[in-house]
């Protein structure tokens, strides 16, 4: 599987996180805090909302801890101010970060990122600095299976609106622009498929060769630093790693 493949550093995340599920569930519960703040608490009226349900629903989060989550941010509008902010900067060798974040306290948080960008032997930077070199983008990710016929699939999507479809080893990405994400996924979710990811995400336009492993070890230290932040939702970078080229 390439290194440009966003659905190899997924993966590789899951893989990295699966003992802290609680921590991402919790941080998925901001997400819909927000969603519900920004749009209510029904998801028939709320396509926020709906996305989110479907990025949890993506990582296993059960719908008992979904509902759960949705009735409290319902009832803590007045309580609790979380609000979303990106941070960008740059890692070792000049590798390019997005860090987005939902915090209860800006101060805190801006402090803690700086913080983590200089101990990783990077450098916080300012609005802009890095955003330019990735595309915002909607990716659905689809396991391969002998109940998915993958011309089906591919014609579906692109119907719907999609504007790549790229099979891979394991899955197939279906990939839309950020304003057709929420029809493409729900006109397959409506079709019956099921996605392993779903998310609007940051794609890199081009990549940086990070298989040295020295680098390679930097680099996911970071990553890693960063996804231990309770605030911080997401990581994007720009970084080839080794174990994101090869599948078994």
């Amino acid at each position: 599987m390439s290194g440009h493949s966003k659905w190899a550093n997924i993966k590789n995340k899951k893989e990295k996180t699966d003992s802290q599920r609680g921590k991402i569930f919790t941080k998925i519960g901001r997400e819909l805090a927000i969603a519900v703040r920004e749009g209510g608490g029904d998801p028939n009226n709320n396509s926020k909302l709906r996305d989110v349900i479907a990025k949890a629903k993506a990582a296993n989060m059960p719908n008992d801890n979904i509902a759960r989550s949705i009735k409290k941010a319902a009832g803590e509008l007045g309580s609790v101010n979380y609000e979303e902010i990106t941070y960008e900067g740059y890692g070792p060798s000049g590798i390019a970060f997005i860090v987005e974040v939902v915090t209860d306290n800006r101060n805190r948080t801006a402090a803690d990122i700086r913080h983590l960008f200089d101990k990783s032997g990077g450098a916080l930077g300012a609005s802009g600095c890095v955003a330019w070199m990735f595309n915002k983008r909607g990716l659905l990710v689809v396991e391969k299976s002998v109940s998915v016929d993958e011309d089906e699939l591919m014609l579906q999507a692109l119907d719907a609106g999609a504007e790549d479809f790229v099979p891979l080893e394991d899955v197939y990405e279906i990939y839309t622009a950020a304003n057709d994400f929420t029809a493409v996924r729900e006109t397959l979710e409506a079709a019956g498929y099921a996605f392993l990811s779903a998310e609007i995400s940051m794609i890199p336009q081009t990549t940086v060769d990070a298989t040295d492993p020295e680098l390679a070890e930097k680099v996911e230290r970071m990553i890693e630093r960063f996804e231990d932040n309770d605030d911080v939702q997401e990581v994007y970078h720009n970084a080839v790693l080794p174990e994101y080229e090869e599948e078994d």
